[in-house]
């Protein structure tokens, strides 16, 4: 029998848990602890056979017999949820990869992470499972891998997006520009958009996420309304355009967002 992982960190700490449990079990029968369950079952089952009362018949085969079924029910509990019995060690756990390749992802071996060396000292050590917990682990592995497996591949949008934000314009003069425009133009036009609230679909609320959209071109009141605060010398003055606004010496003038 295998035990699967599919994370590098679970890949050890499963065998680091189970020899913490051994450790554990060791001084539970050291302790004689592992037998406290037994006598309380005898003390639950004498009281309340005295407490019935003397019309139950005969008291001790009534209690023996319950004592007797309640035992057998706590041999089998610890006889294979409390005792290890399955050998476990980094030989038989299996790390997963199948699904990360299928999806193309490039998931790091144990051992070409900083973990394995983390782990060193667990190479040569082996543990015990208990047969209940290793049967658990091995059913919630394979519901967790078809669960996965049930979910498509695609391109990672998030991280695509995360890369896209933490992109950076190299040149200063560009990204003045840029700044400009999204404080004279992007900005009112989106909070404008924000208090008309216009019925948008799907495609069109993605759209108007980024200073370049289609919507607050082609659609009249965004930019071809809003203009630039500051002159600009690439636009002359235009004398209807620009009425009310400051004439500069340079002849620059103040361009709508769509010019």
């Amino acid at each position: 029998m295998t035990l699967i992982t599919t994370d590098y960190l679970e890949y050890y700490l499963t065998l680091a848990a189970w020899i913490v449990h051994n450790g554990i079990w060791e001084v539970l029968v050291a302790s004689g602890l592992f037998a406290l369950p037994f006598i309380v079952i005898v003390l639950q089952e004498w009281l309340k056979a005295r407490a019935e009362g003397a019309d139950e018949g005969n008291k001790g085969v009534l209690s023996s017999v319950r004592i007797e079924n309640r035992v057998w029910v706590a041999i089998v509990v610890v006889l294979f949820a409390g005792i290890p019995f399955i050998d476990v060690d980094l030989n038989i756990i299996q790390f997963d990869e199948s699904r990360s390749t299928q999806c193309q992802v490039n998931i790091p071996q144990p051992g070409e992470t900083g973990w394995s060396q983390s782990f060193s000292t667990l190479n040569n050590q082996s543990a015990k499972a208990p047969v209940w917990w290793f049967f658990l682990h091995a059913i919630s592995r394979a519901v967790t891998g078809a669960s996965v497996a049930a979910i498509p591949c695609g391109t990672d949008l998030r991280q695509i997006r995360m890369d896209i934000d933490a992109t950076r314009i190299d040149d200063p003069v560009l990204a003045q520009e840029v700044a400009d425009f999204t404080h004279d133009c992007y900005g009112p036009s989106r909070a404008r958009l924000f208090m008309n609230r216009p019925e948008l679909d799907e495609e069109a609320m993605n759209d108007v996420t980024w200073i370049g959209s289609r919507f607050f071109l082609d659609e009249p009141g965004y930019y071809d309304t809003d203009h630039s605060k500051t002159p600009r010398d690439a636009w002359p003055y235009n004398t209807t355009r620009d009425a009310g606004l400051l004439e500069v010496e340079s002849g620059g003038g103040y361009p709508t967002c769509r010019e």
